[in-house]
């Protein structure tokens, strides 16, 4: 039976709830949100094909969208948790813990339907959610740019199930798990430029996910700037990962047992079974572990042991800068077709990878 993702929708209207409606939308489809009003209460009047511009202010709510073709475009907005959370459709009938939540159709089976499409979102500050401070499921060509996502519980700007769309000129950063997230999309299509992410756990983090540009961003001072990771579906890589800095992402993150995932520290851009990735004209510099770790590296190419998954293959990092971390190139020998070359590297293990 189809549904949204979420299994509960909010059976209270907005109106009953006493909470103050947005100022009407013209002729022109443009809908402004004045503080004191509901962005929420303006994306459900607007429905699709409608802009609503949000004023500078503070907003204590979560936001989630489901009609196609919206534009939410903040003019310095500042979105915070609500102090009573009510269930939205990505909450699956928990209170709500995520700032922004685009969700398109699907089945039980989590297949989708009828993605949501051309949404966008623009220009807020979205901080200390105990989810996401961003979230799309199910979303073809959703935009997330100019957006400073801060202190969220688990990834600052995330999709999961999407394909086309952007990631641009954003902040992330204090988020537990990653700043930047792409999963389960087997043709992700993503473009990800000039965006910094900085004391996350991961940086940006592509998990079961494929074909994508990561380009001229900044990621510093997080356990792992970048992985590319194949937890065992086998759709995870074709990414190209140029002119990018990542450097001093030396925090130390322990092991975690409930996820499988080993200490974690000192990785510049670390590709865990993923393939045919291209990491090219990056600078990788000062990717130091602060901790005890089973590997590090400036650019790592290693088999994670993930159950079902594929050992790295295809991967080519070439004409990059790396240099002074500990080593500049780590490579457990898993796989095939592997390929380091021309890089400005002195360390390597094994020796002779530089």
């Amino acid at each position: 039976m189809a549904r949204r993702f979420a299994v509960v929708m909010v059976a209270v209207a907005m109106g009953v709830l006493g909470v103050a409606l947005a100022s009407p939308a013209g002729a022109s489809g443009i809908t402004v949100v004045r503080p004191g009003e509901s962005i929420q209460a303006a994306i459900d009047a607007a429905g699709p094909n409608s802009t609503i511009i949000v004023q500078h202010g503070t907003y204590a709510e979560n936001v989630q969208i489901t009609n196609d073709n919206v534009k939410v475009i903040g003019t310095s907005a500042t979105l915070v948790p609500p102090a009573h959370s009510m269930p939205n459709e990505c909450s699956f009938g928990d209170p709500a813990t995520d700032g922004f939540c685009g969700v398109g159709v699907a089945d039980d089976a989590g297949n989708v339907l009828d993605p949501l499409t051309n949404v966008s979102i623009s220009g807020f500050t979205i901080a200390n959610f105990p989810g996401s401070g961003i979230v799309f499921f199910g979303a073809e060509n959703p935009a997330v740019t100019n957006v400073k996502a801060i202190g969220n519980g688990e990834y600052g700007i995330a999709r999961f199930a999407s394909t086309g769309g952007k990631i641009v000129a954003n902040t992330a950063t204090g988020s537990e798990e990653a700043g930047i997230y792409v999963g389960d999309s087997p043709n992700a299509n993503v473009l990800i430029v000039g965006n910094e992410v900085s004391d996350n756990l991961f940086g940006f983090f592509l998990r079961d996910s494929r074909n994508g540009r990561v380009l001229g961003n900044n990621a510093h001072d997080n356990c792992v700037g970048l992985i590319v990771l194949n937890t065992g579906s086998n759709t995870s890589g074709d990414y190209t990962i140029a002119g990018n800095r990542m450097v001093n992402n030396t925090k130390f993150c322990p092991s975690d047992e409930e996820e499988g995932a080993p200490p974690l520290s000192g990785d510049g851009v670390l590709i865990a079974n993923g393939s045919g990735n291209r990491v090219t004209g990056n600078v990788i510099v000062g990717n130091v572990p602060s901790g005890a770790v089973p590997f590090s590296g400036g650019v790592a190419v290693i088999d994670f042991a993930s159950p079902g998954a594929n050992p790295p293959s295809n991967n080519t990092v070439v004409g990059n800068m790396i240099l002074n971390n500990r080593p500049d190139v780590f490579y457990d020998g898993s796989g095939t077709g592997n390929s380091f070359r021309a890089n400005f590297c002195r360390t390597s293990v094994p020796g002779g990878l530089c």
